[in-house]
C-alpha cells in the first residue's frame, strides 16, 4: 500500500543585511508540518537515526514537491572551477559530519537515489540558491511523524566556493549543504541570525552553533561522544565550531538563506 505523504516546501533566498538585535546562543526551532514535529526514524523525540543520502545520477521528478520538483545530477556543477567531484564529495561529507557530531543521527552515503533517505541534486528550473523539502508519513498518529524522504536542490547556476573569503554574494557549498541538511532532518529556521540554521547567511562561522546542537539533540538525543572526527578527506574545519562560551554572538553584515 501506498504511504501517503505531505511535502512541504523550505525556501532557500539569500539576501544582504545587516541585523543588530541580541539572539540567544542556543535557539533553535523545531520544524512543525500541519501541527506534527517531523524526524526521521522511530516518531519519539531523542531517539536516534540512521539516514541514506544519495547525489542525483540522473533526472529525477518529484510531482508533489514544490521547491526540488524536478531535479538533474550533479555534474552541471561541476561547470564552476572551484567545483570537482572530489571536493563537492568532500564537503558534502564534512556538512553531514557536523550533524553527526552534535546528535545520534548518523548518515550513510548510497549510489542509489531512488532508494535514498535524503536525495542531493542541482535544480532543473534554476532559481534562488538552494532549497529543500521533505515528505512525511502520515499513516502515524501523534504528535511527531517520521520523515519519509527529503531532498535538497542547488541552483547551478550560481557560484559558489571553499570557505570563506568576506564576499557574501558567492555562498560556501559546505555551510549551504549543512544549513539544507537541518531542513532535511527536521530543523525549522532559528530566527534571523546566529546559528547555521538561522535565516541569514553570515561568514562569522563555519559550524554549527550551540542552538543547532540544541535543536538536533532535542529530536535525535546527545551525539555519541565516540563520533569526534571528521571523514576521510573532509578537513579540519569539518568539525563543529562553538562559540566561546564567554562571547555572545554579535550581529556583523549578514545575508539571508533558506
Amino acid at each position: 500500500m501506498r504511504i501517503p505523504v505531505t511535502v512541504v516546501a523550505l525556501l532557500a533566498v539569500l539576501l544582504p543585511g545587516i541585523m543588530s538585535a541580541a539572539v540567544a546562543r542556543d535557539r533553535y526551532q523545531l520544524l512543525s508540518l500541519n501541527g506534527s514535529l517531523v524526524k526521521w526514524g522511530a516518531p519519539a523525540l531523542k531517539s536516534g537515526a540512521t539516514v541514506s543520502y544519495a547525489f542525483a545520477a540522473s533526472a529525477m521528478h518529484f510531482p508533489t514537491a514544490r521547491n526540488c520538483r524536478a531535479i538533474d545530477a550533479m555534474t552541471s556543477l561541476f561547470d564552476d572551477p572551484a567545483i570537482s567531484p572530489e571536493v563537492l564529495d568532500r564537503e558534502t561529507a564534512a556538512a553531514f559530519a557536523m550533524w553527526e557530531q552534535a546528535a545520534d543521527i548518523r548518515f550513510v552515503r548510497t549510489d542509489d537515489a531512488t532508494k535514498a533517505g535524503i536525495v542531493i541534486g542541482v535544480q532543473a528550473v534554476p532559481r534562488g540558491i538552494a532549497y529543500a523539502d521533505v515528505d512525511y508519513r502520515r499513516d502515524q498518529d501523534g504528535g511527531i511523524r517520521a520523515i519519509r524522504q527529503s531532498r535538497i536542490c542547488l541552483n547551478p547556476e550560481r557560484t559558489w566556493k571553499i570557505g570563506f573569503d568576506g564576499d557574501r554574494t558567492i555562498y560556501d557549498l559546505r555551510y549551504a549543504l549543512a544549513h539544507e541538511i537541518g531542513h532535511a532532518i527536521g530543523l525549522d529556521h532559528a530566527g534571523p541570525s546566529g546559528q547555521l540554521m538561522s535565516f541569514r547567511y553570515t561568514e562569522l562561522f563555519r559550524g554549527l552553533q550551540p542552538g543547532d546542537i540544541a535543536g538536533a539533540a532535542a529530536l535525535y538525543g546527545a551525539a555519541d561522544p565516540t563520533v569526534v572526527a571528521a571523514p576521510a578527506g573532509a578537513g579540519p574545519a569539518a568539525s563543529v565550531e562553538r562559540l566561546p562560551a564567554d562571547v555572545p554572538a554579535v550581529e556583523r553584515p549578514l545575508t539571508r538563506m533558506n
